[in-house]
């Protein structure tokens, strides 16, 4: 399975189409996809798993997501202000 997801991430070029957000507006899907990153990475740090499949989340809000959002995300979660549901 570890092997699949490396060689998916590895031809990884851009967020590819997700039926879930099927307009051009784009930031439910910034928004869904950080907060699945964050999730994945507490989740499988509760399992003591590898966290490589959250990479997954992490390429696509990289790509999706303006950076000063991220930013101020990042700030909020930090400071236990995060709205989102982590």
């Amino acid at each position: 399975m570890a092997e699949d997801i490396q060689a998916k991430l590895a031809g990884y070029k851009t967020a590819p189409f997700d039926s879930r957000f099927p307009n051009q507006n784009q930031t439910k899907n910034c928004w869904q996809n950080y907060l699945d990153f964050h999730r994945c990475q507490k989740a499988m740090a509760a399992k003591g798993a590898d966290p490589a499949p959250c990479q997954w989340y992490y390429r696509v809000y990289k790509s999706l997501c303006p950076t000063s959002w991220v930013t101020t995300w990042d700030e909020s979660r930090a400071e236990g202000t995060f709205p989102g549901k982590i």
